[in-house]
């Protein structure tokens, strides 16, 4: 696939959800997203009244995470962190799915957690996706992953939170492109360093790539690899 710089920015959500993220460095994401016109700014919710003003006069959207990075949160706490991320200008909402009811096959109740989630998150006219932590879950898990996501409503699966043990994969973009189909999007995220990894994510499936690693990507210049995005 060959894409411009300017094509490609637009696939990215410019990531900045370190646990030590100061005032100084949110700015800093909010200046390059804004410099490369990303297609938005990925933070912790509570960066969200911060990262809305500094991106006021772009078209770069700003992007909360809620129930992050576990999953392990009670929908109505979720809920709340999400129409309270909206309503200080967060535009998309990633959620963490229950990983652990996932893997326990108890899929009414995580179907229970994203519709939640999906319903709250449309009713404000939002975006929402659904984060799957696929470095944790077999195949079989993913496509159900996928499913439930999809029967709830949800915007897009996204592969990763970059805390885990892995980030995103080839393989398993596809294997969740394979099973959303065009019904919704595909994110993936964690460990995307350069720009032939970012392109490969896209011929895999990806309609969106999380990242902290964006300016390294766009203007071809090394970047550190380190944990998280």
């Amino acid at each position: 696939m060959t894409l411009t710089t300017e094509q490609l920015a637009k696939y990215i959500d410019h990531t900045n959800l370190k646990a030590d993220a100061t005032e100084a460095s949110i700015k800093e994401t909010c200046d390059e997203a804004k410099q490369f016109n990303t297609a938005s700014v990925c933070v912790n919710s509570y960066w969200i009244p911060f990262v809305t003003e500094q991106l006021k006069d772009s078209d770069v959207n700003p992007i909360a995470v809620v129930g992050f990075p576990l999953g392990a949160m009670a929908t109505e706490s979720e809920i709340f962190e999400a129409v309270t991320a909206i309503d200080q200008g967060a535009e998309e909402i990633d959620m963490v799915i229950n990983v652990g009811e996932l893997k326990a096959g108890n899929d009414d109740k995580v179907l229970a957690d994203i519709a939640g989630l999906a319903d709250a998150v449309h009713a404000k006219g939002k975006i929402l996706k659904v984060i799957l932590e696929t470095a944790l879950l077999n195949n079989e898990e993913i496509v159900r992953a996928c499913q439930l996501s999809e029967k709830a409503n949800a915007d897009f699966v996204k592969t990763s939170t970059g805390f885990s043990t892995a980030g995103a994969k080839l393989d398993d973009v596809k294997l969740m492109r394979e099973t959303v189909g065009d019904r919704l999007g595909v994110k993936a995220s964690g460990g995307i360093h350069t720009k032939d990894e970012a392109l490969a994510m896209i011929d895999a499936g990806a309609s969106r790539l999380g990242v902290s690693a964006t300016v390294a990507i766009l203007t071809g210049k090394a970047a550190a690899k380190s944990a998280g995005y």
